[in-house]
């Protein structure tokens, strides 16, 4: 009988802790589930990721004495100066080019860059009461006031507004704080050891300062992305808002009064003076400068930019497809490969002086067949005096299948065929 009873009570025990299992097992599934349904449409334009970012680290090139001509007298009024090449980021003129200073609203060339890089320009975002009133030139919006990226970066480097810097960094970063942690990772990523950031709009900080080489290399990256030159070229621009419309001009006066200007940006604070990034381009040559404490700014600019176009030119070093080198080719039924450049090599070179290059072949291994037309086979890189100033990939120039029977059996017939 007591057996029995104990019988029973085991399997009551049992069948009890099944329902509580099974019970624990569908709440488990449930809250999984829920967990994994998609936000709602509203929450997800809250929850939107920004874009991927694929940001490569730049190693900074060995400056070429062939190319640099020192200084310009006008340059003495600028406490750090610079001109470079774009594409090569090599120094024409320079004027204490690395030394740190403050750079007041040259800042948002970087701000700008980091936007572009991160954000949707289409997406529509309320503006932030901490980005509310934040001194200095401002585009005036409202707390809450909506607007895209897009018109916020056209208050931001036409107007200069530091409200509208501080609504992107707020975005971006999640605080001012936040963001110029960003802007530094950044600047490191470009190979820069005379930058840093504490603000997104470069109202005097403390530790807030950069060098005219280094904001030049910063400006430079910035107009190989096409929104950005466009936007820093354009002289005006309406901004619509939820609320109103907001007119403003670009402040870069040399978009008006110098041939070929693409921008790029201006600054002043008590601290850090009149400052100037400018960019020009003409007969495919883009010229990057920067000027900073410098009073007569813009005319030393235009000094900069004219020696820059009257000395210097474009010139295709290597033509994409000129056969460069050779190699021997493993089991294929050719022995030998031509190799060609894949790209133009083009180098900023001074009006009148004869081109004298190096070429340094790089393979990346033994060349086995079967090759394909076109395959990257290895790395050309162009030296002058020591100085690497250009590379292109090296490909094949023609196919070479692999040796198998058929090709034996040919050669073969080929011997008979002699006798």
């Amino acid at each position: 009988m007591k057996a029995a009873q104990n019988k029973i009570g085991f399997g009551l025990a049992l069948r009890a802790a099944a329902i509580t299992l099974a019970f624990l097992l569908f709440f488990t599934s449930s809250a999984s589930f829920a967990a994994s349904k998609p936000l709602p449409v509203k929450d997800q334009k809250k929850h939107r990721p920004f874009k991927p970012v694929e940001v490569v680290q730049t190693v900074l090139p060995t400056q070429r004495s062939d190319i640099f001509s020192g200084r310009l007298e006008c340059m003495a009024s600028a406490g750090s100066a610079a001109l470079i090449e774009a594409s090569s980021l090599q120094m024409l003129l320079a004027k204490d080019h690395s030394l740190r200073l403050p750079m007041a609203s040259t800042t948002k060339v970087m701000t700008a860059l980091l936007t572009l890089e991160r954000c949707d320009l289409d997406e529509v975002i309320a503006f932030p009461k901490e980005a509310v009133g934040v001194g200095g030139s401002c585009i005036y919006a409202y707390e809450g006031e909506k607007m895209t990226i897009r018109d916020l970066l056209y208050g931001l480097m036409l107007r200069s507004g530091n409200d509208a810097a501080a609504a992107l960094a707020i975005h971006m970063g999640g605080s001012l704080e936040g963001f110029a942690e960003i802007m530094n990772k950044r600047a490191r990523l470009m190979g820069l050891s005379n930058s840093n950031f504490v603000s997104p709009n470069g109202l005097d900080r403390m530790g807030h300062y950069s060098s005219a080489y280094d904001l030049c290399v910063i400006s430079a990256h910035a107009l190989k992305n096409p929104d950005f030159k466009r936007i820093v070229s354009t002289q005006y621009y309406t901004i619509k808002t939820d609320r109103r419309k907001i007119y403003v001009k670009n402040k870069n006066s040399m978009l008006w009064d110098y041939e070929g200007c693409v921008g790029v940006k201006t600054g002043y604070t008590s601290k850090a003076g009149r400052c100037l990034i400018f960019a020009a381009e003409r007969d495919g040559m883009l010229l990057v400068g920067c000027v900073l404490n410098c009073r007569p700014m813009f005319e030393v600019a235009e000094e900069m930019l004219d020696f820059g176009f009257e000395n210097y030119e474009m010139v295709k070093a290597v033509l994409s497809g000129a056969e460069l080198s050779r190699c021997a080719v493993v089991n294929g039924e050719q022995s030998v490969l031509t190799l060609a450049a894949k790209d133009d090599i083009v180098i900023p070179l001074r009006k009148g002086d004869e081109l004298s290059v190096e070429v340094d072949i790089k393979l990346g291994g033994t060349v086995r067949a079967p090759i394909v037309e076109g395959e990257r086979i290895g790395e050309c890189e162009l030296l002058i005096g020591g100085c690497p100033v250009g590379s292109t990939e090296l490909i094949a120039k023609e196919s070479i299948a692999m040796r198998d029977y058929s090709f034996y059996f040919r050669a073969l017939m080929n011997l008979f065929s002699l006798r």
